[in-house]
């Protein structure tokens, strides 16, 4: 019974990962399809949130499921509620591509107002914490989730800078651009907002690990 009880558990981590991927791979093609303005490529970003959708039912399923079945308890019970948070997580990461995807139809028919460069940026720093992310929850490792953590900074840093150039550089000199600069600034603070997801994954990670806390107070006493 208990080795079949790790095999359903391994089943869990290979969906949630699976989940992770398709969370994504919706941040990249949102945003390819801002830099190309594409709405073709962003309205299959909006359709293709319904396997999202559905995979995140599957998984709540499937973690409920095993709960009733195995009554598990301690770090067992801790791996599969955090799959469930962890689920919730990234089903809002999708979201906030679509959210993307939308502002992207927005502009689509007007004129670029900048190169992207700093947005780009954001997305693979947004990635990267991401993927991090699901790393230390099927490997189980705190000191990787730990890391995440130490990389939004570096996000917040891209999403200011973003902001500033929009507000000062564009708003403020011409108020013609505010209608675009408006969907550019959105964009950023959905990227945030992904980056702030993928903060959360890993606390619950270190939680799940070292039945530790982390969240309202990452950094301890003695860490400076």
């Amino acid at each position: 019974m208990e080795r079949y009880f790790d095999t359903e558990l391994d089943e869990l981590k290979k969906s949630v990962a699976e989940m992770g991927t398709l969370s994504s791979n919706a941040i990249a093609r949102s945003i390819e399809a801002l830099k190309t303005r594409s709405a073709d490529l962003a309205a299959r970003v909006i359709d293709d949130d319904r396997d999202v959708d559905r995979l995140e039912l599957v998984i709540d399923d499937k973690c409920i499921d095993l709960i009733a079945r195995f009554q598990p308890m301690a770090k067992d019970l801790r791996f599969i509620t955090t799959g469930m948070k962890i689920n919730a997580e990234l089903e809002r990461i999708a979201d906030l591509a679509v959210d993307i995807a939308e502002r992207t139809i927005e502009i689509v028919g007007k004129p670029l107002l900048k190169p992207l460069v700093d947005i780009p940026k954001m997305t693979a720093v947004a990635q990267r914490m991401i993927g991090m992310a699901i790393e230390s929850f099927v490997n189980e490792d705190a000191d990787l989730a730990r890391k995440v953590l130490l990389v939004e900074p570096e996000a917040n840093e891209l999403r200011d800078a973003i902001q500033r150039e929009l507000i000062d550089d564009y708003m403020a000199k011409d108020c013609a651009t505010v209608p675009r600069a408006v969907q550019l600034l959105l964009v950023a603070r959905f990227l945030e907002r992904i980056c702030d997801h993928a903060t959360n994954i890993a606390e619950e990670v270190i939680y799940m690990v070292q039945a530790k806390v982390v969240r309202h107070h990452r950094r301890e006493p003695d860490e400076g």
